[in-house]
């Protein structure tokens, strides 16, 4: 489904992609790891077409992105900091959102998580006055709000509480089994155990490797993500 290949991207004397190739399918659930300048940012951004890399390719369902946009309403993205104007209402936010989206492959709207999240009982609050947390399920129900077939969620836990984690971890694993691509970046490795099928952890903008969970836990003798982690990290070291 997404399939990049060579990329590479120079910022400055900043390497900040290594002639990566990655292939993403279809039904997975990726964890997209590694420290903090690895160039997980930068790869998600190429793929959302915000940077364009220097040299390689990126295809999604078999077409290159390269000049392209209208892919976009294929993909629902979560930043890691939703910015909104400040004066909108939750309610001004999504409309706008659903008009911009109005020519849509897929006119369906997916409210779950408006439903689950309650925001549906606080439409008319103006977004300045939303915690951080609120925001974040703003982020949250308009990534899944059209029904994408490919989902980048970017630190989709970070800020919200216990129960509205896992009101939005079980929306990740039913949209996993509905088919759709999952890719989760996430520091906090426990809340992804339940939620992964792959494994793709870069380091100093090269990828060191990607595999199927089952197979990193297999050969860590590890079930826990973090374990085994730390443990294959140490082996690529040596």
């Amino acid at each position: 489904m997404i399939i990049a290949k060579d990329i590479i991207k120079r910022f400055g004397n900043l390497k900040a992609l290594n002639s990566v190739s990655l292939t993403f399918s279809k039904g997975e659930c990726v964890a997209l790891l590694g420290p903090n300048g690895s160039g997980k940012t930068t790869l998600i951004k190429s793929i959302l077409g915000m940077v364009v890399p220097d040299s390689g390719t990126i295809h999604i369902n078999g077409a290159s992105i390269a000049g392209k946009w209208m892919y976009r309403e294929h993909i629902g993205y979560m930043p890691q900091i939703g910015r909104y104007p400040e004066n909108m209402t939750i309610a001004n936010v999504i409309d706008m959102m659903r008009d911009i989206r109005k020519g849509s492959h897929n006119q369906h709207h997916d409210e779950d998580l408006i439903n689950s999240f309650g925001l549906n009982n606080m439409l008319q609050k103006k977004m300045r006055t939303l915690s951080g947390g609120t925001t974040q399920k703003v982020s949250a129900s308009l990534a899944f709000l059209f029904n994408p077939d490919v989902l980048i969620l970017d630190e989709p836990t970070a800020g919200l509480d216990p129960l509205s984690s896992e009101i939005l971890k079980q929306k990740i694993i039913k949209e996993k089994q509905n088919g759709k691509l999952i890719l989760i970046t996430s520091h906090v490795l426990s809340e992804l155990d339940d939620l992964i099928t792959e494994v793709a952890y870069m380091q100093e903008g090269s990828l060191v490797f990607h595999k199927k969970l089952s197979l990193l836990k297999e050969e860590t003798g590890e079930q826990k993500l973090a374990k085994a982690i730390t443990k294959i990290m140490k082996v690529e070291q040596l």
